[in-house]
C-alpha cells in the first residue's frame, strides 16, 4: 500500500491527465481543481481533421476578443474581460454570446480604463481568472476560433491557460486581419476600425470585448463570401492560401 508521498504523486498524475475524482478534488480545492481538469481536457485533441474539409458556409466558429491591462502578458499584464459570439457559416448568432469581467488582481492603468471603460470597482467582485477562463472555454467548446490581429489574444490566452492549468491553446484560429491582407494585399493598414468603416459596419462599443467580437463577426461574414468567390471553399483551402501571403 502506498504511503502519503505515493498518494500525492498519484493525485498529480490524475490532475495532469485531466481526471480528478470529485472526492479528491474536494480535498485539494474543489472547484478550482475541477476547472483546471476541464480546461486541460478541452485543450487536448482540439485540431480535428474534419474541420479542414468542412465547407466555410457550414463551419461552426466562435469570434472572440479580450480586454487586458496592457499589451505584454510576459511582463505581468492580465486579462480584464472575455467576449465571444458564435457563428454558423457567415451567420452571426447574436443570441449566443458570452461576456465576463475578470478580476486581474493588479492595478488597472488609467489609460486602460479610459480605453475600455473598465474601472477597478467593476472588477473588484468579478470572477477569478480561472473561473472566467473555464466559462470561456466551456462556451467555445471545440469550435474554430476567429479574432482580429489574433497574436495578442492568443498570447494572453496561452499565458492564462498555462498559469491556471498548465495547458495550451490548441484550437484552430482564423485571423480576420490576415484575411483582409489576402483579399487586398496592397492596403496601407489593416486596423479593425478602418476595415469596419470600409465594409460599412457600424462601430459601437469599441474596445468592449463583446462589442468588438460582434463587429469582427460581421467583418468575417462579409469576408467569407469574398473568400468563397475566390474558389476557397474549406478551412483547409483557406489555410493553404494564407500560407502563401
Amino acid at each position: 500500500m502506498k504511503g502519503p508521498a505515493g498518494s500525492r504523486s498519484g493525485f498529480w498524475n490524475m490532475l495532469r491527465g485531466g481526471g480528478v475524482p470529485s472526492a479528491v478534488a474536494s480535498v485539494f480545492g474543489g472547484q478550482s481543481a475541477h476547472q483546471m481538469a476541464f480546461i486541460r481536457s478541452l485543450s487536448r485533441e482540439q485540431r480535428r481533421p474534419e474541420a479542414l474539409i468542412t465547407p466555410l458556409n457550414e463551419l461552426e466558429t466562435v469570434v472572440f476578443d479580450l480586454e487586458t491591462t496592457g499589451f505584454n502578458c510576459q511582463k505581468g499584464d492580465e486579462i480584464l474581460s472575455f467576449g465571444a459570439v458564435k457563428m454558423r457559416g457567415g451567420e452571426v448568432l447574436e443570441d449566443e454570446t458570452f461576456y465576463t469581467l475578470v478580476n486581474p488582481r493588479i492595478d488597472i492603468p488609467p489609460h486602460i480604463t479610459d480605453l475600455t471603460g473598465i474601472t477597478p470597482a467593476m472588477v473588484e467582485d468579478a470572477p477569478s481568472l480561472i473561473e472566467g477562463l473555464h466559462d470561456f472555454m466551456a462556451f467555445i467548446g471545440h469550435s474554430v476560433l476567429i479574432a482580429h490581429a489574433s497574436a495578442h489574444d492568443k498570447a494572453f490566452l496561452n499565458t492564462a491557460l498555462w498559469k491556471t492549468s498548465k495547458a495550451h491553446l490548441t484550437h484552430r484560429v482564423i485571423d480576420t486581419m490576415m484575411i483582409a491582407k489576402l483579399l487586398d494585399p496592397t492596403r496601407s493598414g489593416y486596423g479593425l476600425d478602418e476595415l469596419l468603416v470600409e465594409e460599412g459596419i457600424e462601430i459601437k462599443e469599441r474596445h468592449h470585448a463583446l462589442g468588438d467580437s460582434l463587429m469582427t463577426a460581421k467583418l468575417w461574414g462579409g469576408y467569407m463570401e469574398r473568400v468563397r468567390e475566390s474558389q476557397i471553399s474549406t478551412l483547409g483551402d483557406l489555410y493553404a492560401h494564407l500560407s502563401h501571403t
